[in-house]
């Protein structure tokens, strides 16, 4: 039985990783999903959140936003709209953007789309939260 799986996590604009990991969890649009190497066949929708996977025992984490994770026994493919690895993340920018989406959340203007406005700030805090989680277990 293998004891990895290949993690390829890319974006239209880049390729964020490819690696041999032992488990992968990710952000499934209706729960977090996990993955172990020879899992059966899936496809799922992503949503906002932290993709983590593990490799020589550690947690490394990935944060990733919209897209699509296809697993097959061999390999995990995240097609993802949005994805950063944890020392990637501007922490500073990433609370600038929370700030501006509850400032836009406070405003009591129609205009507003809240839906595109509780997105941004789901994002902003879920980079925090990658950022931070990477940062307390050592993986940064």
């Amino acid at each position: 039985m293998a004891k990895t799986i290949t993690l390829e996590v890319v974006t239209p604009d880049r390729k964020v990783l490819a690696e041999e990991v032992e488990y992968v969890g990710a952000p499934g649009i209706n729960g977090e999903f996990g993955v172990l190497p020879n899992h059966i066949p899936f496809l799922s929708a992503l949503g906002i959140g932290s993709l983590y996977y593990k490799k020589d025992g550690k947690k490394r984490y990935v944060f990733v936003a919209g897209g699509f994770a296809e697993v097959s026994p061999t390999k995990v493919t995240v097609l993802a709209e949005v994805a950063e690895r944890a020392e990637e993340i501007d922490l500073e920018r990433a609370r600038r953007a929370q700030e501006r989406a509850e400032q836009r959340m406070r405003q009591q203007q129609e205009k507003i789309d809240h839906a595109r406005v509780q997105a941004a700030l789901a994002r902003a805090m879920y980079r925090m939260k990658t950022r931070q989680q990477a940062a307390s277990e050592g993986g940064i």
